[in-house]
């Protein structure tokens, strides 16, 4: 584009009032200086645009054809400028937000729930993924942010812990197991049920067996952390979950938990962002709810 955007916003306001008078008015500008943009604009295209009068100006027929599409123009911003506002103020605007299995069903649904209480007007576009994918994700520019288990450190993420958790073995109750202490390196002959291979939680319990030396072949690969307490309690396989997934079954008696020698060090609920990508307003105000819980998380008891 030749010409100069500001020449187009000036013969805006002039069209518009029909006067360089009250066009100057409005912009705050001296009115020999709106003529000399009018002046300079006509000589850019090469065509007279507006015709003096002592009432004001008359528009040629190419400044019409012109205005309309100036116009035009002009109510797009002044529309991009309204919704800029009203994301600002939370009137309206998208999250999209990625979370793992476990962080959406043990953390963040009553973090979504008083997010959407207070901003009733933000929809919510949540990616139910793994930890990686969700890190993919946030790289691809699918999702603002992601609320997942700890991932790799790197230097294009933020991350911020807000809630300690531990893992723990299980096995159907009665189970010879659940009687005393076993090392992971005997605890490793025994039959798996265990997530598929692409997830932090199946990356980190074969890590665990990789230190001691073995490598975990598991029985049963399942999809969801859902399914392992059910199936472990079936005698299906020894099972490996957060303490939360267990809990209920544990207490109903249908599992039971397996004791290892070999403490198992705790693992973290993250709020995780690029740092070289600015958050929107609605992803800012979540950040912001979160971090309420990462202030407060290192005091608050951790589950057994």
């Amino acid at each position: 584009m030749k010409v100069n955007l500001e020449h187009y916003k000036i013969f805006y306001f002039v069209a518009r009032n029909k006067s360089i008078t009250a066009a100057a008015k409005e912009l705050y500008l001296s009115q020999p200086t709106v003529s000399k943009y009018i002046q300079n604009l006509e000589k850019e295209l090469g065509m007279v645009l507006f015709i003096r009068s002592k009432k004001g100006v008359v528009l040629t027929p190419e400044a019409e054809m012109l205005y309309e599409h100036v116009s035009k123009a002009y109510r797009h911003i002044d529309l991009a400028e309204e919704e800029l506002m009203n994301r600002r103020e939370m009137q309206e605007g998208i999250l999209h937000i990625g979370a793992s299995e476990m962080t959406m069903q043990h953390f963040l649904l009553s973090y979504l729930e008083k997010y959407k209480n207070w901003y009733p007007n933000i929809r919510l576009k949540i990616s139910n993924c793994s930890t990686p994918s969700a890190v993919e994700k946030l790289r691809n520019g699918n999702i603002e942010m992601a609320v997942i288990i700890t991932p790799m450190e790197a230097e294009d993420l933020s991350i911020h812990k807000l809630k300690a958790f531990r893992d723990v073995f299980i096995a159907k109750k009665g189970h010879p197991l659940c009687e005393g202490e076993v090392s992971l390196r005997e605890l490793c002959r025994y039959p798996f049920v265990c997530l598929e291979e692409g997830t932090i939680s199946r990356q980190y319990l074969e890590s665990l067996f990789l230190a001691k030396g073995e490598v975990l072949v598991p029985d049963i690969e399942l999809a969801s952390a859902d399914l392992i307490v059910p199936t472990v309690a079936y005698g299906l396989g020894v099972g490996f979950v957060p303490y939360n997934f267990a809990s209920a079954a544990i207490k109903e008696g249908t599992v039971g938990l397996v004791e290892v020698t070999e403490p198992l060090k705790e693992r973290y609920i993250c709020a995780v962002a690029l740092n070289s990508h600015p958050l929107s307003s609605a992803a800012e105000k979540m950040m912001k709810l979160l971090a309420e819980r990462e202030e407060s998380f290192r005091q608050r008891q951790i589950e057994p």
